[in-house]
């Protein structure tokens, strides 16, 4: 947060740009008002919209590092141009004898040195945001198999599975073809201003739970249980997608995630088995679940 009231003012005109054309290419919307957010753009080359603040940790410093490798390609663009200039064999028939320099030496040292205790100074406190799990308002198990996702409330005992919707269902469950490879079945289901904890493993080979609009990735390896954490702002209920990022095999392609992202009311109703749709959704259809306790 810290960094992005820092740089705030040096991308605030940029930013506000890109945002602009990028929400309104990558929002569009499913059966009613609940709009689809978090979805791959074709052709598109910069993030997707960020709905939390690690994501939006992770563009400003983004932005930051690439301003920084921008002015070190054109300093050194510049200084071999001025050499070629300045040194050809024509502007110095007489080369230099001279083999060491110094200070020259000494700036190239400390200089880097520099540039890396500054660019440490920014990703640092996002890296160790990222890391420091939070208490969580909701806690998710997501185990990955080949190749789909399992999910799990433990403190609410429920649970259920996510599989790819094949072309011919998409209209069932109020997506277009353009949703092909990305929507499920069922969703994950998260309230929007609370924090979310996500456990991650699983059952066979290395999996990779990801939804770039919230910023998180994390390995799920078997016997292993790792941890990300995110908080959808309030006013950003939507459906976002990710994908597995760890290639686990040969139908790795085909195990997309889905969230759906709901106000804390409609959240408490799908727990409590009272909505077999949510409100804002216009009859998309809401994860069916499993009682834990039922299932052992």
């Amino acid at each position: 947060m810290a960094l992005r009231k820092k740089l705030s003012g040096l991308w605030a005109a940029i930013g506000a740009t890109l945002l602009a054309g990028m929400a309104s290419a990558q929002t569009t919307e499913i059966r009613g008002e609940l709009p689809i957010i978090g979805a791959p753009e074709p052709g598109g080359i910069a993030f997707q919209r960020a709905v939390t603040d690690g994501a939006l940790d992770i563009r400003a410093l983004d932005n930051f590092l690439l301003w920084i490798a921008g002015g070190i390609t054109l300093f050194v663009l510049c200084l071999m141009l001025w050499s070629a200039w300045k040194h050809n064999a024509k502007a110095n028939p007489e080369p230099a004898t001279f083999t060491h320099n110094t200070r020259i030496e000494v700036a190239w040292t400390i200089v880097p040195l520099l540039i890396l205790v500054i660019i440490g100074a920014f990703s640092l406190p996002v890296l160790f945001r990222q890391q420091t799990i939070p208490e969580a308002d909701v806690v998710v198990k997501a185990t990955g198999y080949q190749w789909y996702w399992g999910y799990e409330y433990p403190e609410e005992g429920i649970s259920y599975d996510s599989f790819m919707l094949n072309e011919d269902e998409l209209a069932d469950y109020g997506y277009s073809r353009d949703e092909y490879l990305l929507a499920t079945d069922t969703a994950v289901v998260v309230p929007t201003g609370q924090t979310i904890v996500v456990q991650v493993t699983a059952a066979d080979v290395i999996h990779s739970w990801t939804i770039p609009a919230f910023g998180v990735k994390q390995d799920g390896v078997p016997g292993r249980l790792a941890e990300l954490h995110f908080a959808v702002n309030e006013g950003e209920e939507g459906i976002y997608f990710g994908q597995c990022s760890e290639l686990c095999g040969a139908a790795h392609a085909y195990m997309p995630i889905t969230v759906f992202a709901v106000t804390p009311e409609e959240y408490e109703a799908w727990l409590a088995g009272e909505a077999a749709q949510f409100a804002s959704l216009d009859g998309a259809r809401a994860p069916q679940y499993i009682e834990l306790a039922a299932a052992e």
